[in-house]
């Protein structure tokens, strides 16, 4: 059995294919199982021990993309593959799906698209309570897999032994004891609709250092928001005075690296985003920020003995929302949540694993076990 896999583009949704892949495994065990990935997404899925072959695609523009796109054709077709599943949906998985030849193809029934499938799945369009993972699921039922669920099917991502070596030299030379609680806070997200305010991030941090004397807080951010990410950190450091030494001076990190530093660290917090559900890779504690996604639909998938908190504004007539237009013009959803709600679930998060004398219970809009639909 040669099966083929297709999910393009975001870093978190290849991450939120990765509990297919260990389905899969379990159902065709002898199977040769190749994945077609794109470059910024490849380290999430290059370790995986299901997969036997790795395709990137480059993401080229123009005439360079059609010159990508038949050679990648000509190469899975020579495949020759039984099964192929189209994870994404958009043009160009279709066509690389339809373009593999595999006498089984599976994606969604897109308009316009569907007919390069031999057996087309359902997809809502609308921003159901339902999550991710799930979603990619149901590509899986025409092939007699039952539903998903985090415990047998966590997210993965393995540990990198180069990331491991290079995140415990930097951990060394930053003199970060043994008995240190290292807090990883991402302070960006891919759209403003997902974007905590600066201003909040500086009061969740001075809260967490001021708090705790043994506190080690490390900043992450996409590229575009390396900025902002170093705005919020000088902002902390010149309130919080000689405690800001804290606060470690940031480096940038591959995607193995930051999941090697995650999996170090005593809490993660941070909004819906690529690193979050990396960090679901681990058995770090989480507290995730939402706002105009539902909780159902993107927490932590993943084993739920491991601490996740997620924090959200509530009922709100617009939410969820499309992320186009912030009707109310305030984008309410994430400003509206407060600096100490969050402080208040780190600090829980941080007492799960013993590493603070703070905690409490849950309050109404922190969700401890999200409940899956």
């Amino acid at each position: 059995m040669r099966i083929l896999l297709v999910r393009l583009r975001p870093i978190g949704d290849v991450v939120f294919t990765t509990p297919l892949l260990s389905a899969l495994r379990r159902h065709y065990p002898e199977a040769h199982i190749s994945y077609v990935v794109e470059p910024d997404a490849a380290p999430i899925v290059e370790a995986n021990p299901h997969i036997n072959d790795l395709i990137i695609v480059p993401r080229r523009r123009g005439l360079g993309r059609i010159a990508d796109d038949i050679h990648i054709a000509r190469r899975l077709a020579r495949g020759r593959y039984d099964l192929a599943i189209d994870l994404h949906g958009g043009p160009r998985s279709a066509w690389l799906t339809w373009a593999s030849r595999a006498r089984k193809r599976i994606g969604y029934t897109i308009r316009g698209r569907a007919w390069m499938y031999t057996d087309a799945v359902a997809r809502s369009q609308q921003l159901t309570p339902r999550h991710s993972v799930l979603n990619q699921g149901d590509l899986l039922a025409p092939l007699g897999i039952p539903s998903l669920d985090p415990t047998h099917d966590p997210l993965q991502m393995p540990d990198s032994s180069q990331a491991s070596t290079d995140v415990d030299s930097y951990l060394t030379q930053s003199r970060i004891a043994r008995n240190d609680a290292l807090i990883v806070i991402h302070v960006s997200a891919s759209t403003r609709f997902k974007r905590w305010p600066e201003e909040s991030f500086v009061s969740l941090v001075t809260g967490l250092v001021r708090q705790g004397s043994n506190r080690k807080v490390f900043f992450t951010s996409g590229p575009s928001d390396a900025d902002a990410a170093q705005r919020i950190a000088d902002a902390a450091r010149g309130e919080l005075g000689p405690l800001g030494t804290a606060i470690l001076k940031s480096r940038p990190m591959t995607l193995p690296e930051l999941r090697a530093l995650i999996a170090r660290a005593a809490l993660f917090v941070g909004g819906d985003s690529g690193p979050l559900h990396i960090a679901a890779t681990t058995s770090t504690p989480i507290v995730e920020l939402l706002g105009p996604t539902l909780a159902e639909r993107s927490f932590p998938w993943r084993d739920p003995r491991f601490y996740s908190e997620i924090i959200d504004p509530g009922e709100l007539p617009c939410r969820p929302c499309h992320q186009r237009t912030c009707v109310p013009g305030d984008f309410r959803c994430l400003t509206s949540i407060g600096a100490d709600r969050v402080l208040a679930a780190a600090e829980r998060a941080l007492r799960s694993t013993g590493r603070t004398n703070q905690g409490a219970a849950p309050a109404a809009n922190e969700r401890r076990i999200p409940v899956v639909h």
